[in-house]
């Protein structure tokens, strides 16, 4: 059971939508609101089998009531649907150290508090069901192959499938036309995504992956900590018809970056220290907050948008039943852009747009978010514990600061739009058989 109270009108369910504050032109801005959900209630189920001394199976599978199809409401019953968190299987042969992933669980490139193999990952403490800005997080379909060394050295390779999000500074539906560059009346049109089709959502719209993501992770576990490694690649594509032309070419760009993370104890092991950092292009997708992976250029392309992302966490354990927080984060973008014909400038962060509507209730702001810092402190209280499980609350208290880049005044001065948010959550969890 969670409550949560935001001091700017999201309307969100029990998971915070970071890059979604608004800045002052809208009535939302100052607008608070306050939701109690049971969403989150969850779900597992894992099953394991040992056929051999040397070979371990499992499957497991997650989920929780966090889905809100098109008939959800919270008018009268609040009724919302199941969805799939995770559901996979494994194999792991132990005397040569070779472990299998199939399905879908948190990407390889979640940070991990031990080894690189499923449930061992350092997710944040937090209560937010959307984590803190600044860490990697995603759940995937992949297929995962890794291989440890005396449980002390590991190494991995995951094949994932996400979906790319792509931003752009003009309206642009699929299938649309860019703005024509010097030397043409029109200009490029671009097909880059399409609604879902079978077992798909019709509602949704599905970027064209060419081919999945490749991850690769080293880990090490010592007495000082777990350390680890690891690098990402990403292909984008848009099919274009060039001005002009009565066929279409497909255009391929690839993107990726390179992180690592680390969790050690700090003087005594009821005090840990947790971090990770990523730094590329095309990596938006992979960060709780969305920012997105790609814009176009002028000939129609994916442009990957160089991104850095990163978060350092304190955990202590003050008493055995209490656990107590604070982490900070970041996650910041780079412009991809050029400038059309029309003398304006388009993709992802343009700094020729009048933003000072950003200031003003009802006025207009299209600004594009640059960076997004955050701190969050909170923590959990075991007050019942025992073979009947374990009962717990939970409270978190969040801020987070939106920059946006630059635009102009109207006046031939310069403004940085900003804003910020402020979340109180409130938690009780039942865990039973713990």
């Amino acid at each position: 059971m969670s409550n949560i109270w935001r001091d700017s009108n999201l309307t969100s369910g029990p998971a915070t939508a970071w890059n979604n504050f608004p800045y002052a032109n809208s009535p939302n801005h100052g607008l608070s609101e306050e939701r109690l959900s049971a969403q989150l209630t969850r779900l597992s189920t894992l099953l394991e089998a040992n056929p051999t001394n040397d070979i371990r199976l499992q499957a497991y599978i997650e989920s929780d009531l966090g889905g809100a199809a098109g008939t959800t409401n919270s008018v009268q019953i609040s009724g919302y649907t199941p969805r799939l968190r995770q559901g996979y299987f494994t194999f792991s042969k132990k005397d040569w150290g070779f472990h299998v992933l199939m399905g879908q669980a948190w990407s390889l490139s979640t940070n991990y508090a031990k080894g690189v193999t499923p449930r061992s990952e350092q997710l944040p403490a937090v209560t937010d069901n959307n984590q803190i800005p600044g860490i990697t997080f995603l759940r995937v379909p992949q297929i995962r192959i890794g291989k440890n060394w005396g449980e002390k050295y590991w190494l991995a390779l995951s094949v994932e499938d996400p979906q790319a999000t792509i931003a752009y500074s003009a309206d642009l539906a699929s299938g649309g036309r860019l703005p024509a560059l010097r030397g043409y009346t029109q200009g490029p049109r671009v097909f880059y995504q399409n609604a879902g089709g079978l077992l798909l959502n019709p509602s949704a719209q599905y970027s064209d992956n060419p081919v999945p993501d490749l991850i690769v992770k080293g880990a090490v576990d010592t007495s000082l900590g777990h350390y680890e490694v690891f690098g990402l690649g990403r292909w984008f594509r848009s099919v274009i018809q060039s001005p002009d032309d009565t066929h279409s070419h497909k255009d391929t760009k690839f993107g990726g970056g390179i992180g690592a993370g680390l969790t050690t104890s700090l003087f005594t092991k009821d005090l840990q220290l947790t971090g990770n950092i990523i730094a590329g292009q095309g990596i938006g997708r992979y960060g709780a907050s969305q920012l997105p992976d790609v814009t176009f250029n002028g000939q129609g392309g994916l442009s990957p948008i160089p991104q850095i992302r990163g978060a350092l966490g304190l955990i202590g354990h003050p008493d055995p039943s209490v656990l107590l927080y604070v982490y900070g984060g970041i996650e910041a973008s780079s412009k991809r852009r050029y400038i059309a014909a029309d003398g304006m400038q388009y993709g992802y962060g343009v700094n020729d747009h009048n933003l000072a509507g950003c200031s003003v209730e009802f006025g207009v702001c299209t600004a594009q978010t640059r960076t997004l810092a955050s701190m969050t402190t909170g923590g959990w209280w075991h007050f019942l514990d025992g073979t009947y499980g374990s009962l717990m609350g939970g409270v978190q208290y969040t801020y987070i600061r939106k920059f946006a880049f630059r635009g102009s005044d109207g006046k031939g001065g310069s403004v940085y739009p900003t804003t910020f948010g402020n979340t109180v959550y409130v938690t009780f969890r039942y865990l039973p058989f713990q």
